[in-house]
C-alpha cells in the first residue's frame, strides 16, 4: 500500500514529511507534494509528521480526496524528487484547513 497527499497540502506544502522518507518517495511541484506510490514502502513515518493531516494511507483517504490517489501517481513521474526540509510557502498557515482547494494546484 502507498500514500497519498491529499488537498490540504495545497499552498501549504510543508516539508516534515521529506524530512523522515527512508526511501525519498517525494515529489515537489510549485504548491504541492506528492509521493510516488511505486517507490513508498509503507512505513507510516510521514503521516505523523505532516503538520496539516494532508497525509492519508491509500485506503484511508476520504472519498471526497479520491482523486489525489491518480494525482499523485501522475505527477510523482513529472515533478523532481525532494529530500530535505524546506520552508513552507509563506502563507500556508492562511490556507491550513481551507475547502476547496483543488482548483489552485499549480501543474
Amino acid at each position: 500500500m502507498t500514500h497519498v497527499v491529499t488537498e490540504n497540502c495545497i499552498n501549504c506544502k510543508h516539508t516534515d514529511c521529506v524530512e523522515v522518507c527512508p526511501v525519498d518517495c517525494f515529489h515537489e511541484g510549485p504548491n504541492f507534494l506528492v509521493i510516488d506510490p511505486d517507490e513508498c514502502i509503507d512505513c507510516t513515518l510521514c503521516v505523523e509528521e505532516c503538520p496539516v493531516d494532508a497525509i492519508y494511507a491509500e485506503d484511508d483517504v476520504p472519498a471526497e480526496q479520491s482523486l489525489f490517489v491518480a494525482i499523485n501517481a501522475e505527477l510523482a513521474r513529472q515533478w523532481p524528487v525532494i529530500a530535505t526540509k524546506i520552508p513552507a510557502l509563506p502563507d500556508a498557515e492562511k490556507w491550513d484547513g481551507q475547502p476547496g482547494k483543488r482548483n489552485l494546484l499549480v501543474r
